[in-house]
């Protein structure tokens, strides 16, 4: 049986929480956190090491609560969707009726673009949802920009408050529309210039080639370089078996980092979660293989067509975004 406000909710219960100091925050999640375990649930905290100190110290030892670091669990979206999956399927597993998660997902305000997070907000609604998970995201408002919060409140179906209270969120949208009409534009400073290599309708083997010559100045891990090759090369392809001609292919680089994009005059992936999962849509694996290795992903569907756009190495934000 499930506890809490999830009683008598089948799948994923996934809340939002505004905060504007150490003591809001930790009257928000510490309750969700206790009630949890007072329950009998697997109850896990996921928060950055700023937040995951407090809530170890608020909590002492002993307290049931299982503190997994978020930094690496939310290096990227698709990879955090790969982890969330095992843990809420071990549970399960286990017996467990409910899985309680309470986590901080990162954003600009912490240095880290939003747009694919914004994504992952909303895909967490269906993703998750053949699970009984109760998750509360809550947000700094001290640091996250204006956008993400909007895009917080369309993202979770209620917000709970530092009192106690919750409230249905009044402009909670259904993934697949948020997906269709929430991209948000963000370039690299590097991409204000012009490429360093443009090609008309590649062959993958020439977007490699294209790739490497950018390598010297760049400089990446070779694990790094790797997977844009990879990425990239899947990219191509894509473009040119499930899109529509031309196939453009545009990089840039500078030290410690590559920007590729590769454009097609198609609509792109019918599946607003392409990439997040490994789906079985046509080019499906190559997005989430993408979405694994890359630093950084984005898609974006244009009166031009179909845009792809990968960042290996450093992810840098625009003054203004960060």
């Amino acid at each position: 049986m499930r506890s809490g406000a999830a009683a008598g909710h089948a799948g994923i219960l996934h809340e939002t929480a505004f905060y504007a100091s150490d003591e809001e925050f930790l009257a928000v999640v510490l309750p969700f956190l206790r009630e949890g375990v007072e329950a009998g649930e697997p109850t896990v905290s996921l928060f950055g090491e700023r937040n995951q100190q407090l809530i170890r110290s608020a909590l002492g030892p002993g307290s049931g609560v299982t503190l997994i670091d978020g930094g690496p669990h939310y290096l990227r979206p698709a990879v955090a969707i790969k982890r969330h999956r095992q843990m809420l399927a071990g549970y399960v597993e286990q017996g467990a009726a409910q899985i309680r998660i309470a986590g901080d997902v990162p954003h600009p305000g912490t240095g880290v673009p939003w747009e694919w997070w914004a994504r992952y907000e909303a895909a967490a609604n269906d993703v998750y949802d053949e699970f009984p998970m109760y998750g509360l995201c809550p947000y700094d408002t001290r640091t996250a920009p204006a956008q993400v919060l909007d895009h917080v409140l369309r993202t979770h179906t209620h917000v709970v408050t530092a009192d106690g209270g919750r409230e249905p969120s009044p402009v909670y949208q259904k993934p697949r529309e948020f997906l269709a009409s929430a991209a948000v534009p963000w370039l690299d400073p590097a991409e204000t210039g012009p490429p360093a290599v443009r090609l008309l309708d590649p062959a993958p083997a020439q977007a490699r080639e294209a790739i490497e010559t950018l390598q010297p100045l760049a400089g990446l891990a070779r694990d790094d370089l790797n997977g844009l090759l990879v990425s990239a090369s899947e990219a191509v392809s894509n473009a040119v078996v499930h899109g529509r001609a031309p196939v453009v292919f545009e990089a840039w680089a500078a030290t410690g980092r590559i920007i590729v994009t590769v454009n097609d005059g198609g609509r792109g992936p019918a599946d607003p979660l392409a990439g997040l999962m490994p789906g079985t849509m046509p080019g499906g694996l190559g997005l989430w293989l993408a979405h694994q290795m890359c630093a950084y992903v984005s898609m974006r569907v244009t009166a031009a067509g179909f845009t792809i756009r990968l960042v290996s190495g450093d992810v840098i934000l625009p003054a203004s975004s960060a």
